[in-house]
């Protein structure tokens, strides 16, 4: 058999024909994936937030810290990466933020020290890593996607998780950074209030932050983190490090991160109820965070608020309370950063 050769000018022809073939199939891929939605929303907590007590200048970090990290969550979608990857790029930057409780900034136990939790979870397979009663920790989040992505447990506590984050070989940094002027008054103030020794003070404000993210794989990512309640004793543990209460995330449903009077978000396991509406009772994202944020939480002396993000992109973030610290960058691009309950 003769072996046909190919003249210069049909070798390179040739050659371009290949080339640009490849391009298309490359533009058409490219095109695919930019069409998939990305979406991501994050809060800062909820309660008695109100314009009247609200000076401009605090209004004006809230915005920017809220903006800085939703923006921040949206780029890492943007060029392609997870929706786990974004959630902890927001949450980190939160945690460092001490306006908000959690990391730097967290509220200050009956003993004057700051204990942290946090969570986070993956929807495509249902895994989960969290953390509670850490100490020291810069960021806490990591430490939960440590034990996610390194451990064969949901969660680690106390001084063993601690050990688990420095064997990962997380950043420590000493008691005082974390403690701030404001803090330590607030936890004067509770100290102060009637029957302060034997029961927690009323909260106004459930100052938790947390991310939730849609990426272009369709994958969604939620995660929680705080430092908990004002003057807590006994070890209390809320619901952000609970799966399931205060973070929930299922692709065949949706992701949650909570914020309020962590009993009541466990007792009535708000997050997955919320992913389980969608799921299983054929309702739209909206109804079922609204009926369990308006009605369960309500009728039974809950307060606070949730993110939460679908599937298709759809973000909803009901409360039941004055206000709530919330950011969202919908899949079609439009960026919400708001405070107020008369701003939905």
């Amino acid at each position: 058999m003769k072996t046909m050769m190919l003249d210069p000018f049909t070798r390179s022809f040739g050659l371009l024909f290949a080339i640009a073939a490849a391009v298309c199939i490359s533009s058409a891929k490219a095109d695919s994936t930019s069409s998939a939605p990305i979406a991501i929303a994050i809060h800062g907590g909820a309660g008695t937030i109100e314009r009247a007590n609200m000076s401009d200048a605090r209004e004006r970090q809230i915005r920017t810290a809220l903006e800085t990290a939703v923006r921040a969550g949206h780029e890492v979608l943007r060029q392609g990466d997870s929706s786990l990857e974004a959630v902890t790029r927001a949450i980190t930057l939160l945690e460092d933020e001490a306006a908000f409780n959690a990391g730097r900034g967290s509220v200050l136990t009956h003993q004057g020290r700051v204990e942290m939790d946090a969570s986070i979870m993956t929807g495509h397979d249902l895994a989960a890593g969290a953390v509670t009663g850490v100490r020291g920790l810069r960021h806490p989040i990591l430490a939960a996607r440590a034990v996610l992505e390194h451990s064969p447990h949901v969660m680690l506590s106390g001084r063993g998780a601690e050990a688990f984050a420095r064997a990962r070989g997380l950043e420590f940094m000493p008691d005082e950074w974390f403690i701030t002027e404001f803090r330590r008054n607030q936890l004067e103030r509770a100290q102060a209030e009637p029957q302060a020794s034997r029961t927690p003070p009323t909260q106004r404000w459930f100052s938790t932050v947390g991310a939730v993210a849609l990426d272009r794989d369709g994958r969604l990512a939620a995660a929680t983190s705080t430092g908990g309640m004002t003057n807590k004793r006994f070890g209390r543990v809320g619901d952000s490090p609970i799966i399931g209460a205060g973070t929930y995330a299922d692709d065949r449903s949706c992701a949650v991160s909570a914020t309020g009077h962590g009993e009541y978000f466990i007792r009535h396991v708000v997050a997955y109820s919320i992913c389980a509406g969608s799921l299983f009772k054929d309702q739209s994202l909206a109804d079922s965070a609204d009926q369990v944020v308006h009605q369960v939480l309500v009728d039974a002396g809950g307060s606070g608020g949730v993110i939460a993000l679908d599937p298709d992109g759809r973000v909803s973030m009901p409360f039941n309370t004055a206000g709530m610290y919330r950011a969202a960058i919908h899949a079609d691009g439009q960026i919400d950063i708001l405070i107020y309950r008369d701003e939905d």
